[in-house]
């Protein structure tokens, strides 16, 4: 198994949501939230950190009772695009895709069929009504918006661009706009259904050790628990990146450790019982 020898010496965590720190409820158990009040406790930064908007993070970051300390004032949206200060209630990093780029996805999901969202902090917007979009919606918890003229509505710039279908669609697109964006742009699956388009080199990796650089954690320090694609940037640019053991193989296989435990089975409160606290 990948578990640590040692006791790890860490001073920020950040945590993926969906099938990691939540289980498949959608919740934080008892246990979980324990570990993690823990670790604030002992001065560890808890940072969450989602390809959601800060609005559809912000009930998670209230269930972990911590957001009125130093150590959780913090949270990573939009996979890395912004960062969120909750004590001065305000992005302090935030990067958005290349108008260009937004408007090729559109014109070549439309293209295939396919509706295409973007965001700000509270509402989903698409050029379309389709339960594609309006389940990223309900899932994020998300007001929804169609906008008829959504090319020009990307003039005003958005950090990441999500195109929901058919897995296949899904895969098909991807490969071909990896071809097409090569350098420019980072595309990648979240889920099955899910194709994500980011700037290149933003990601959660990137924004997790900028935010350890303002606060001058040393990046050995540094640690991310994760399952999936849209992880994979921060589970390989922290020290310590760890895998859940519900994760995909790609991701176990390329993390240093992986949990004991699945994510409806407190697999990060045993880790950081045995491992960090």
């Amino acid at each position: 198994m990948k578990i640590p020898e040692k006791h790890l010496d860490v001073k920020i965590i950040a945590f993926d949501l969906d099938d990691t720190l939540l289980n498949d409820e959608k919740k934080v158990s008892p246990r979980t939230l324990a570990a993690i009040q823990a670790a604030a406790a002992k001065g560890i930064f808890i940072v969450l950190c989602s390809g959601r908007a800060e609005n559809g993070i912000l009930p998670y970051v209230r269930a972990l009772n911590i957001a009125g300390t130093p150590q959780g004032r913090y949270l990573i949206a939009f996979n890395g695009a912004t960062i969120f200060d909750l004590h001065l209630r305000r992005q302090i990093y935030s990067h958005r895709l290349d108008n260009d780029i937004l408007k090729y996805v559109y014109a070549e999901s439309k293209k295939r069929g396919m509706p295409c969202i973007v965001y700000d902090p509270a509402t989903i917007y698409s050029w379309e009504d389709s339960d594609w979009a309006r389940m990223d919606a309900k899932l994020c918890d998300l007001n929804f918006k169609v906008v008829p003229d959504f090319e020009k509505f990307l003039d005003g710039g958005f950090p990441k661009m999500l195109v929901p279908s058919e897995p296949e669609k899904v895969k098909e697109l991807k490969d071909f706009l990896c071809q097409k964006l090569e350098g420019r742009a980072d595309v990648f699956i979240s889920k099955p259904y899910f194709l994500e388009v980011m700037s290149h080199g933003v990601g959660k990796g990137a924004a997790i050790l900028r935010l350890a650089d303002m606060l001058g954690i040393p990046h050995s320090q540094t640690m991310a628990f994760g399952d999936s694609m849209n992880d994979e940037s921060m589970l390989r640019e922290c020290e310590y990146g760890v895998a859940m053991q519900n994760g995909l193989d790609y991701i176990k296989d390329i993390c240093k450790f992986v949990t004991r435990a699945d994510n409806n089975h407190d697999g990060i409160a045993d880790f950081l019982e045995e491992f960090v606290l």
